[in-house]
């Protein structure tokens, strides 16, 4: 990666974050915990930019805008709507497996 590469990944992520920081707060709250959880569940586009989570900035910011609470938007269960985001995602665990399949 080059540095301008670096330098222009920091500036859509500080500029991504902005964007978060000037929704609800109940909206910044749940945001927060699903970016732990995608995190933590590991699909690879997360690291190839900002794509999926403005995706989620998008459809928060139309909800707060709508004057909708935040779980109207996701459903009760957060973690089954970032499941269902990402159902057609690899993971760096569906990764290793075709890896460890490869050595067989």
């Amino acid at each position: 990666m080059r540095i301008q590469d670096m330098i222009e990944g920091r500036k859509e992520w500080r500029a991504h974050m902005a964007r978060v920081k000037a929704m609800p707060q109940d909206y910044q709250i749940v945001y927060k915990e699903i970016q732990r959880y995608l995190i933590k569940v590991g699909p690879v586009e997360l690291s190839e930019g900002t794509e999926l989570l403005s995706g989620i900035v998008d459809l928060f910011e139309e909800g707060a805008a709508g004057g909708k609470y935040v779980l109207d938007v996701t459903g009760r269960d957060v973690a089954a709507f970032c499941d269902e985001l990402i159902k057609d995602s690899k993971t760096y665990a569906d990764l290793y497996q075709e890896f460890l399949d490869q050595k067989k």
